[in-house]
């Protein structure tokens, strides 16, 4: 896996899980990344916590656990069952997303296995490129670079993630959304294949283009749940503005 493949993996995603339902308030354009102190969590102790919480204690309990640092994400937790779990932040979002910078996003995420393995190290070449200074527009160039140069590697069959904290900040219209699973498909995948984005479907997803032109050239579905990892009802803890959506 190349390192500047690994831009953008998660950007097929996050639009989808961020776009506010009708009625819901419209994300603020963030032009350029906030100080970068914004972005982190100053007591350690308080990120491994928020980053166990994307799934159930039982599979987060024995988890590796990474936080954010200046430097990019470090090992905070060493783990013991292959899963590892960190919070996302915004730039994992679409290119196109006015809250790419938004410095309130937090995203706990646990991976299994395979996931770790194949997509986790695209997500923190995604945080390291972010650090370093670059536009989204540089960032993007690097992405599209390596899309022509085939330097992506595929996720790993059967690589999943969980995203069930009540804690999650996805963006500024949809807050906490809903508890959900992720599923990384290799390739460009047919929707279709899987049912999703149908009526009644509980799946959704799909690839991504990117602005300007060009495809990211894997699949990502993921599947909204009814409990959080603590195993509360979803309804009790969304907004009133998404509570009464139809």
């Amino acid at each position: 896996m190349t390192n500047t493949g690994a831009v953008g993996l998660l950007s097929v995603l996050l639009p989808l899980v961020l776009t506010p339902t009708p009625g819901q308030a419209q994300a603020v354009g963030y032009e350029k990344m906030a100080p970068l102190g914004e972005y982190l969590i100053a007591d350690r102790n308080e990120e491994i916590a928020l980053a166990r919480s994307a799934a159930p204690s039982s599979i987060s309990h024995d988890a590796a656990v990474l936080v954010l640092t200046r430097r990019g994400y470090v090992t905070a937790v060493e783990g013991r069952n292959g899963f590892v779990c960190f919070v996302d932040r915004s730039w994992s979002s679409a290119f196109d997303d006015p809250g790419f910078w938004n410095p309130r996003g937090r995203g706990p995420t646990c991976m299994n296995p395979a996931a770790a393995r194949s997509v986790l190290p695209l997500q923190r070449r995604i945080t390291d490129l972010a650090l370093s200074g670059l536009s989204r527009e540089e960032i993007l160039a690097r992405v599209k670079d390596a899309i022509a140069k085939k330097e992506f590697s595929q996720p790993e069959i059967g690589s999943m993630s969980y995203m069930m904290s009540k804690q999650q900040y996805l963006n500024d219209g949809a807050v906490h959304w809903h508890p959900h699973l992720m599923f990384y498909v290799p390739g460009d995948t047919n929707p279709a294949a899987w049912g999703a984005n149908l009526p009644s479907s509980p799946v959704l997803g799909g690839g991504q283009d990117l602005p300007g032109g060009g495809r990211m050239p894997f699949t990502i579905f993921f599947v909204p749940i009814s409990r959080w990892s603590d195993g509360a009802p979803a309804d009790e803890h969304v907004g009133a503005h998404e509570a009464h959506q139809p």
